[in-house]
């Protein structure tokens, strides 16, 4: 399960990743006309959002939080506490938002269905894109100095990355 559990920050950027395609799709499909395009799309937007916080509470629910480390310049440090500070804030209230708005849309109340998808939009979008960002610099721009990587040729042409503790120093 450990294993798993440390894969698990991948996924959900992915997922992550995944719902801010859908929901830029879902928008451009409506201001096309496309309806049941749309809505085929931000019900599979809300499906990956879904599996999205099933794995973030399994993560969170086995694993402490990874702190930010202190390496990186001023700047992306302030940066990241902001875009995470914002990030959580609007993260709590999109899952109520996309479910309301989901209904409403599901329930041919398109009025009311405009009116919180023009603040349900672009909560989820930011929150969606922030969630990546939050990734990309936490794990990927500035990871944890306490590991250190591997390089190694699969096949032809794929890198392939294996991250190992290193070893202890003799003080």
């Amino acid at each position: 399960m450990a294993e798993i559990v440390r894969f698990l920050p991948h996924v959900n950027a992915s997922l992550n990743a995944t719902a801010t395609v859908l929901l830029v799709m879902g928008f451009i499909l409506i201001k096309n006309g496309r309806e049941q395009a749309h809505r085929r799309v931000m019900i599979s937007c809300f499906g990956v959002s879904v599996l999205f916080l099933i794995s973030y509470l399994i993560y969170h629910s086995n694993s402490l939080h990874t702190p930010f480390p202190k390496y990186p310049p001023v700047w992306a440090q302030y940066f990241y506490k902001t875009v995470l500070f914002s990030h959580i804030i609007l993260a709590a209230f999109v899952p109520f938002l996309a479910v309301i708005t989901l209904v409403l849309g599901l329930r041919d109340r398109r009025s009311a269905h405009r009116k919180f998808a023009k603040w349900t939009f672009p909560i989820w979008l930011y929150v969606s894109v922030t969630g990546v960002i939050v990734y990309l610099m936490l794990y990927q721009l500035y990871p944890p100095r306490d590991t250190q990587g591997k390089m190694s040729i699969v096949g032809d042409s794929v890198v392939c990355v294996q991250w190992q503790e290193p070893e202890e120093r003799a003080t």
